[in-house]
């Protein structure tokens, strides 16, 4: 079971209920000590195609957030089994998905730990980028305010 020591995860999905979201997306910081993974979707996607963006996905009916993120991981890098999140740590952005519908991302942080990347067919390529170096990478303006929010936590 993947843990989440100072974090509420019934908090956050009631947060996300009140506020009216109707779908929930889970996201990963996975850092070494001054790096975080961005991976590149494929240009074959139809949402958002050719983007450079941190391991995330849809969270499906019946699972929680930390499920969620073990399950996106597992398919996107290839990483099974529970997961040490780094304590307190979760940043959020509320956006209207492709399918029209208000959706809330969840990006958690873990350290990399030197384990193997294997990314699906959904990506084509990754790499290692530092924070301050967010102007070289076409990730989206969310996704880097969530970078920088770890980065200075």
């Amino acid at each position: 079971m993947t843990s989440a020591p100072g974090l509420n995860i019934r908090q956050l999905h009631a947060d996300a209920v009140r506020d009216g979201i109707a779908k929930l997306v889970v996201g990963a910081i996975i850092h070494t000590t001054d790096q975080v993974l961005i991976l590149r979707r494929s240009t074959e996607d139809a949402f958002m195609a050719g983007i450079e963006e941190l391991p995330s996905g849809g969270v499906e009916p019946g699972e929680n957030l930390l499920t969620a993120l073990e399950r996106e991981l597992a398919e996107e890098i290839g990483w099974a089994g529970p997961l040490a999140l780094d304590p307190g740590f979760v940043a959020h952005f509320d956006y209207i998905s492709g399918s029209g519908r208000k959706a809330r991302q969840y990006t958690f942080a873990l350290a990399h730990h030197g384990r193997p990347i294997t990314l699906s067919p959904e990506h084509t390529a990754h790499r290692w980028l530092h924070p301050t170096d967010l102007s070289d990478s076409d990730v989206t303006p969310e996704t880097a305010r969530a970078i920088q929010n770890w980065a200075t936590s």
